[in-house]
């Protein structure tokens, strides 16, 4: 993007001055100052339109942080090309602020290289980059500036609170955890076609012999709840806002962050679900739960029903926990509901 100084739009309208009045009045003198204006317009945009050759790299150490805690970002700028990068002023952008990035006088083939703290107060997904490069003409006349390197993200995570329990199931499994049970224990789910190496033990003979092919029992372990963390992201249901952010969404975040911590510490199968849809860029980046977390955002409008419908469709778990805002007070029937 290039941008014409003050300075350059009062040299361009002097020039036409002198040269309409040069030429009008025939004063030679008032052509050739107009001619020089013009001509030192010319070298300044043929000055500011060269570009340099900059490669950039940066690494986030870590790219992953819980809200608080530190995060910096290395910034690495090599000059590629044979000349040196003068007149250069250059700035990374950091969320919603910019840090400067010394490259003036940047010799062919030296690198410089710049480090800073990112801020993780707030939870959220901090895109860094990419550098603004701005090219400045020794007069002073024009500035263009151009985005070199891509954007890299710091995910702040939301804070996990310890906890002392999570939820257990209601009875033991003779046959040991769910994920040492290859084909569960000895509760029965259903039955599905004989493939090479199952155990013959398993195969229901009466369902056999009456379908006229194998049929083998599928067991399940009852020992080990299935957790739902329900989060409501819906902005209705957290309409207190201090400085724009609904603490209500924080705290239910922080939570939900903290059950999921738990269960996977505990290996208990756990499923994180939004009331609301998540936005297509931040769901696809997301590299798991904590990310998503980071990534949640208010939606407007948003129900309820869709959610508890497919709760009750792909029975995802037994075990729900639903997290809400001051608003949503008035759907927690609909969820207690979900016990029948």
């Amino acid at each position: 993007m290039s941008a014409l100084t003050a300075r350059c739009v009062g040299l361009l309208v002097a020039a036409v001055v002198l040269l309409g009045v040069g030429f009008r009045f025939a004063y030679p003198e008032l052509t050739l100052l107009g001619a020089a204006a013009g001509i030192a317009v010319g070298y300044a945009v043929l000055s500011a339109a060269w570009r340099p050759r900059l490669e950039v790299t940066r690494s986030a150490d870590p790219d992953r942080v819980a809200r608080g805690e530190p995060a910096a970002m290395t910034l690495t700028v090599r000059n590629a090309g044979r000349l040196r990068a003068a007149s250069l002023v250059a700035e990374d952008r950091c969320g919603d602020r910019a840090v400067p990035v010394p490259l003036l006088r940047l010799r062919p083939g030296r690198d410089t290289t710049v480090r800073y703290e990112v801020p993780t107060a707030r939870r959220g997904v901090v895109p860094v980059g990419p550098l603004r490069v701005t090219r400045r003409d020794p007069l002073g006349l024009v500035a263009l500036a151009r985005p070199y390197g891509g954007t890299v993200p710091v995910w702040v995570h939301p804070r996990v609170h310890p906890l002392n329990a999570v939820p257990t199931g209601a009875g033991r499994s003779l046959d040991g955890r769910v994920d040492k049970v290859p084909h569960g224990s000895i509760t029965f789910d259903s039955l599905r076609e004989y493939v090479v190496g199952d155990e013959l033990r398993r195969v229901h003979w009466r369902t056999s012999a009456r379908v006229g092919e194998l049929m083998v029992r599928e067991n399940v372990d009852t020992s080990l709840p299935r957790i739902v963390v329900l989060l409501d992201n819906r902005a209705a249901a957290h309409p207190e806002r201090l400085d724009g952010v609904a603490e209500s969404f924080e705290s239910a975040c922080e939570a939900a962050a903290s059950v999921l911590v738990a269960a996977y510490r505990e290996d208990l199968p756990v499923v994180l679900l939004l009331v609301a849809p998540e936005s297509a860029g931040g769901d696809a980046a997301a590299q798991g739960p904590l990310d998503r977390l980071a990534a949640a955002e208010l939606a407007d409008g948003g129900d309820l029903q869709p959610a508890t419908t497919r709760l009750r469709r792909e029975r995802l778990g037994d075990t729900l926990v639903f997290l809400t805002g001051p608003g949503g007070r008035d759907d927690l029937g609909t969820v207690g509901a979900l016990r029948a």
